[in-house]
């Protein structure tokens, strides 16, 4: 193939101008990206190996170097990995396919810090070394492929990138950076190489080999030798002893996995044996990723079977409900040809995921039980940034149901936030024998429901769920040692033991004698109301919505509706408080009957969250009230 030019992918053109004039926070990232490439490609020579040990080549021995030319002003990444064809390098290097781009050229445009550590969560690593070099040039083979099928690509980060065949007798890659002028003093120093792969990449299990420097007297001046060393540890983090990681190590090795700038929240490192020998290093980010809430992104734990890496995303070791789980699992039993496929079957699998599940559960217990300030503090951020997620896990995990609820925490009439159902229970009333919850929009909504006079007045705590999760998790949570869940929104509502035998008399009573007008309620509504009834939870609002104990309730149902599902057609209960002025001038204002009472209606369904059917029709009923 002679040379030829190629236009890139549009959204390649737009993050390269963003790299090159944009990113200037942290510029060594660009190191860090191309070792972790160099790395990548050598464990996918690895695992293709396993079929086809042929693609070794007679050269078994995996490697990355990083050597830099002074005089040249070049600086490069090379291994001995998978390589690349002529189309794998077109693909990989003019195109983006990750659906994460748009995102990432959204964050960088945006008022947000523009910073280079953005480059590594969306796949664009690559293109980081254009930060420092205003030219790039790419001399790979694929592993298998004949020497004279070796590819050259090269680009300046503008428009274009040109194309050509090569020879090339070693397979692998050679990431080559003409830097820039004001970069090549910077990077062209054997230290400073050496401080940022220690600070990076001294983790990674292949060797990164850098020729020997030492002083030369006769020249007065450090030297380049033609020996190489190898300048990191080269060894798995995750197979050394606890006590030999520092804390900084573990926070170095979770940056280096999950491209966070940011420390994680808490970790556990373990070796397990038994009938299942596994070794586990799992983290708790500090914050939420974008997509957390995409159900089928892969998970972020990292499958190795004696060291040798097998696949990144393994969903099959953790539920989907710890999807933000990072980390890595290194299993002493699984075969190396092992597939996703064969992961969701292997009982292997299934026992490094039930325990893998029980140590994250146990790191989390750790700081919620905590009596240290700091630990609640930690794990109010983590449930701030994680605990919806979490809630997932109740209708999932049926053998962890009661650890889960014990990790719960929500709002309440009591606090904004923070209260489990064991701070909860302990606070429950004498005589009370149901936890009272309300599902709502918002926190502010909650607070303001009209279905929370009654227990406000008894000074009864209501737990206020506001997660768009919290319906589906009432429909699978039903109790807590032992006390039920009671929606009070739900049903009519029925405090037992806390409400007195007068105060139930006198209810009867007021009942009894508003019969009337409740009949001529259910008769002007019976188009839009199940049943018109009175009640004792109201203390200062004329009326509101509830459900029967059977029916979704009316915030499930707009939440189907927002998701574009059909819910299934019910109509609500209006509950009206007859010591209510507004009830009784109903009662006795016979020709605005009916615009009261629809009035009286719509105003307890937008109370309640809910969107009016007739807009106008109220407006016009408030009008004609207002004219009267």
């Amino acid at each position: 193939m002679t040379k030829q030019t190629h236009a890139f992918q549009a959204e390649v053109k737009q993050i390269l101008h963003l790299v090159t004039h944009s990113l200037y926070s942290n510029k060594e990232i660009f190191l860090r990206e191309l070792v972790s490439n160099a790395s990548d490609a050598c464990d996918k020579l690895r695992f293709e190996a396993l079929d086809n040990a042929a693609l070794y080549e007679d050269a078994p021995n995996l490697e990355v170097r990083v050597l830099f030319d002074a005089e040249a002003k070049t600086l490069t990444i090379r291994d001995n990995g998978i390589g690349m064809s002529a189309e794998e390098a077109a693909s990989h290097l003019g195109t983006i396919a990750k659906s994460g781009t748009r995102e990432f050229m959204a964050r960088l445009e945006g008022d947000q810090k523009k910073d280079a550590n953005l480059i590594g969560q969306f796949g664009v690593g690559f293109y980081s070394g254009f930060i420092v070099a205003d030219r790039i040039t790419v001399e790979t083979r694929r592993a298998g492929l004949p020497a004279e099928q070796g590819v050259r690509w090269s680009s300046e980060g503008t428009g274009e990138y040109e194309l050509e065949t090569i020879t090339r007798a070693a397979r692998g890659t050679d990431v080559i950076l003409h830097l820039r002028d004001e970069e090549a003093d910077e990077f062209l120093k054997t230290w400073k190489l050496k401080s940022i792969i220690g600070k990076y990449s001294d983790h990674i299990s292949l060797p990164i080999l850098m020729r020997k420097e030492e002083w030369d007297a006769e020249k007065s001046q450090q030297v380049l030798k033609d020996e190489w060393e190898t300048v990191n540890k080269a060894a798995a983090l995750w197979a050394r002893s606890k006590s030999d990681i520092t804390d900084a190590e573990y926070q170095e090795f979770y940056k280096q996995i999950s491209y966070d700038s940011e420390a994680p929240l808490t970790y556990t490192h373990n070796r397990v044996e038994g009938r299942s020998e596994y070794t586990q290093l799992l983290y708790v980010p500090a914050k939420a990723p974008l997509d957390m809430w995409n159900r089928d992104k892969r998970g972020g734990v990292k499958l190795y079977v004696k060291r040798v890496f097998i696949m990144d995303d393994a969903e099959a070791l953790m539920p989907v409900y710890l999807r933000f789980v990072k980390g890595v699992i290194d299993s002493a039993d699984l075969p190396l040809n092992v597939s996703r496929e064969l992961l969701q079957e292997s009982r292997d699998v299934k026992a490094i995921r039930e325990g893998s599940t029980k140590r994250v559960l146990g790191m989390l217990e750790s700081l919620a039980d905590s009596d240290s300030a700091d630990d609640k503090a930690k794990y109010q951020r983590f449930w701030n940034e994680f605990g919806a997620v979490l809630k997932e896990g109740i209708g999932e995990d049926f053998q962890n149901r009661e650890r889960l609820a014990k990790l719960f925490r929500f709002a309440s009439t009591h606090a904004d936030e923070g209260v489990s159902f064991a701070d909860y229970v302990s606070r429950m009333k004498e005589g009370q024998e149901a936890i009272y919850v309300l599902a709502a929009d918002s926190l502010a909504a909650a607070k303001s429901s009209p279905q929370l006079e009654i227990f406000r007045k008894k000074g009864i705590e209501v737990l206020l769920l506001v997660d768009r999760v919290d319906e589906w998790l009432l429909s699978h949570l039903y109790e807590f040692e032992g006390k039920p869940l009671q929606s009070v929104a739900k049903g009519a509502v029925d405090l037992g033991k806390l409400q007195d035998e007068e105060e139930k008399k006198q209810a009867e009573a007021v009942a009894e004698s508003f019969k009337p007008t409740l009949e001529k309620l259910q008769a002007a509504l019976k188009d839009r109301a199940k049943e018109v009834r009175t009640t004792t939870r109201l203390v200062d609002s004329p009326a509101c919505i509830v459900v029967d104990e059977g029916d979704m309730s009316a915030h499930l149902a707009r939440l189907l509706k927002q998701a574009g599902q059909a819910a299934p057609k019910s109509q609500p209960i209006l509950e009206v408080n007859p010591e209510h002025a507004l009830l009784k001038r109903l009662a006795t204002d016979e020709p605005r009957f009916d615009d009261l009472a629809n009035i009286l209606f719509d105003q307890a369904l937008l109370a309640e969250g809910g969107q009016l059917d007739d807009p106008a029709g109220y407006v016009q009923r408030v009008t004609r009230l207002l004219s009267a």
